[in-house]
């Protein structure tokens, strides 16, 4: 028996047990006639101590140890004499009468402890390692938690997991596939899905009724802290629904995990339409822990003699609360900030709203006190804030207003990860238009049904038909989206028409599931949750590495086992595959 016990789970009524230990050497202390060993698990880290008194050779090999050794202990509990209380075993140790090295460990390159030495790169390169750690260890538990509690909450409603295949079709929407090739069906691929849509929505044809899946997805596109090559879906669809019935069912499920997880609830979640997202906030994902909602303020900026605002096609502020104490110094920093390539503004005007109520701007030689007044009321400020104004193209610079609002709330402490403000998404367009192909793309996906009252826009101004589709929004982040689906077979054929498909293609694409279509699919929609994001904020943070046991790095590498990596020539000829060579 290698284990009796835990190295976390001994307490102070367990003196005088006779108990055998398991794991990694933590550290070791040697003082005098004494040595100390602290023996770490995944449950914890008991003290070993090891008397010279008793036994000379054994506290002479205890003193061999290296960090991260395995080794097997045997012993009696006994009170500790100096107590820890940071940690639950910290009121006793072990008493050791018999230690087994069951392997030697090399010097690790960096220390196994909360707050480490290694960076990144090292960290993922030994990810096993790093996994030792409390914060990643306690992360992949957390994990657990969530799926655990995600399934029990769709089961208990009759849900049904299905698993669907990861051999598929490519397609021309959305992200880039990852490809394989088919040894046995020569010069032919099959792709990794980037969701299990298509077969999801061929089970509620098949009468499955209420789907769920925790499934892996793959997309070939550029990286970034809360995304990765491949991810986790908690995939889900329904039929017989309405998008109220998957609101309130995807509503539900973020209540039980916030009251499960964290012991918060929160009856009911706010709704927005896109179209007030984007007004009110300058996008369609907004953290609404705090305020700095958008005032617009082209009726009061541009009947002065002020060329950039007259030129705009959108003048917009936000007041920044108690911020008209900055100092010169403090608001040009922000003015580089919004200049910097990954923002794009070329500028920004500030108002100070004082607190004895006057108002002191950047461009007070075109403006008096009544039009920075009229400023104030626009967006929302109050005196003692900072007003702060960008103005351009409607759409950059709502974008670059948001980033703004964003970076703000991290710097004045308004974006807590223990608080969590949850909200709908709705009525986002169906259609979006894309200058590098110059035809309108689906904002969502093809099979995403359009409001029936406005189907009558589809010929004469399709940019502005709204789509049965909503998002789910956590703390400034899209945790799920979905929509309700176009069951119909004529219908899906017209929006493949207006997507440029001609009937060629999409019989080519999705034929499999336009012919379903004619065998009695019912009505039906669904949402997908992303399970990394939505585990990394539950968890506090927005980077969902830690949250991976073995994620890739921002090139979509794999440090740890080096992948990708080339293959054999011999398997490329098997696979019918010719490479060029990479030019240098």
């Amino acid at each position: 028996m290698h284990r009796t016990h835990t190295c976390g789970e001994l307490r102070i009524e367990d003196i005088g047990t006779t108990v055998t230990l398991s794991g990694w050497v933590q550290k070791s202390r040697d003082l005098g006639g004494m040595t100390f060993i602290d023996v770490r698990d995944r449950y914890g880290i008991t003290q070993l101590t090891f008397n010279s008194d008793d036994d000379e050779t054994l506290r002479s090999r205890a003193r061999e140890l290296g960090r991260e050794f395995v080794i097997k202990v045997t012993g009696t509990v006994i009170e500790r004499s100096s107590k820890n209380a940071k940690i639950p075993t910290g009121e006793i140790e072990i008493s050791v009468s018999n230690l087994e090295i069951l392997n030697e460990s090399k010097l690790p390159p960096f220390t196994i402890e909360d707050e480490t030495d290694g960076g990144d790169d090292i960290r993922m390169k030994y990810r096993y390692l790093d996994i030792r750690r409390n914060p990643v260890k306690n992360s992949l538990l957390f994990r657990h938690k969530v799926t655990q509690e995600v399934r029990n909450y769709l089961s208990n409603l009759d849900f049904c997991e299905v698993e669907t295949p990861y051999l598929i079709k490519s397609t021309p929407e959305g992200a880039r596939d990852f490809i394989v090739p088919s040894r046995m069906n020569p010069g032919q691929f099959y792709a990794l899905p980037q969701s299990p849509q298509t077969f999801k929505q061929l089970l509620m044809v098949g009468g499955m009724d209420k789907y769920f899946q925790i499934v892996k997805c793959f997309r070939d596109e550029d990286l970034r802290a809360d995304r990765q090559p491949e991810f986790t879906q908690i995939d889900c669809e329904m039929s017989f629904v309405e998008q109220e019935d998957i609101l309130n069912i995807f509503e539900g499920m973020t209540r039980h995990l916030l009251k499960n997880i964290h012991g918060i609830e929160i009856n009911q979640f706010p709704r927005m339409t896109f179209d007030e997202a984007m007004r009110t906030y300058g996008n369609d994902k907004p953290d609404i822990r705090f305020g700095m909602k958008f005032g617009e303020l082209n009726a009061v900026a541009q009947h002065k003699d002020f060329a950039i605002f007259n030129n705009a096609e959108l003048v917009v502020g936000i007041a920044v609360p108690a911020a008209a104490t900055y100092t010169r110094k403090q608001i040009d920093e922000l003015v580089e900030w919004v200049k910097r390539p990954q923002v794009g503004a070329s500028g920004m005007v500030y108002a100070k709203y004082e607190s004895d109520g006057t108002l002191k701007s950047s461009v007070d030689k075109f403006y008096d006190q009544a039009d920075l007044l009229k400023w104030a009321e626009a967006t929302s400020a109050n005196p003692g804030d900072l007003i702060l104004v960008l103005s351009g193209p409607a759409n950059k610079t709502r974008a670059q207003l948001s980033a703004l609002r964003m970076e703000l709330g991290n710097r004045l402490g308004l974006r807590k990860p223990d608080e969590f403000a949850p909200l709908w998404v709705v009525d986002f367009p169906l259609l979006e238009w894309d200058e590098d192909t110059s035809r309108y793309h689906a904002m969502h996906h093809p099979f995403t049904s359009p409001k029936l009252e406005d189907m009558s826009l589809l010929d004469s101004d399709p940019g502005k038909v709204r789509a049965n589709a909503y998002d789910l929004v956590l703390n400034g982040n899209e945790i799920g989206g979905g929509s309700i689906r176009i069951h119909d077979k004529d219908m899906q054929a017209l929006m493949f028409k207006h997507l440029g498909f001609t009937p060629e293609q999409a019989q080519d694409q999705f034929g499999f599931l336009m012919n379903a279509f004619q065998y009695g699919a019912p009505p039906h929609g669904g949402l997908a949750f992303g399970l990394d994001r939505l585990t990394a904020i539950l968890g506090g943070q927005e980077t969902i590495r830690d949250f991976i046991a073995f994620p890739k790095n921002n090139s979509g590498r794999d440090v740890m086992i080096d992948a990708p990596a080339t293959i054999a020539v011999e398997q490329l000829d098997e696979l019918s595959i010719s490479l060029k060579p990479v030019s240098k």
